[in-house]
């Protein structure tokens, strides 16, 4: 698998294959409007606008097969909004330089099990800045988040990012010593 990073510029040239990508993982919960693809693009939309945003995506036969992408939080976030589980403040507070939130990580079926989204996930991380990384992971899928869990992510609280979204587990990996949260 061939690895390539993006930035917010270089994603436009292959958004509309992420977003195939996206419809192919997807496909049993596309008549879902929170998973929808116009809500996906939306959501990568968001993402892209904010400082620190970085997209590393995956290539068997030049074509993509997986991708994660992210960014940094600023103090304005409304990531931490939806937060059911009670928490001190100074654990959701961000600075611009704190957190970097995965917002998406995902490989078609084809590559799973083989390495692909450990490999796509570590070069997104590879020399970044932040303390921390957090991700939501749907309450529905333990699998998945055994698999966060393994590569030293915690539990972190409960979420409900959108109005309109199912439960997460929000997750957290330290870099570097002590509490991700403290």
């Amino acid at each position: 698998m061939r690895l390539e990073r993006r930035d917010a510029v270089g994603l436009g040239d292959i958004r509309q294959q992420l977003l195939d990508v996206y419809a192919e993982i997807y496909a049993d919960r596309l008549n879902e409007d929170f998973h929808s693809v116009e809500r996906f693009d939306e959501r990568l939309g968001w993402n892209t606008e904010v400082p620190g945003f970085a997209a590393v995506v995956g290539y068997v036969d030049d074509l993509p097969v997986g991708y994660a992408y992210g960014c940094t939080l600023q103090p304005t976030t409304r990531w931490w909004n939806g937060l059911r589980t009670p928490m001190r403040d100074e654990a959701t507070t961000e600075t611009g330089v704190r957190t970097f939130a995965l917002s998406e990580l995902m490989v078609v079926e084809k590559v799973r099990g083989m390495g692909a989204a450990r490999q796509i996930h570590d070069e997104l991380l590879r020399d970044r800045p932040e303390e921390r990384v957090t991700l939501l992971v749907e309450r529905g899928h333990p699998k998945v988040r055994s698999l966060y869990e393994s590569w030293d992510y915690e539990w972190f609280g409960e979420v409900v990012p959108f109005p309109d979204a199912p439960l997460y587990d929000a997750l957290i990996l330290r870099r570097g010593s002590g509490r991700a949260w403290a």
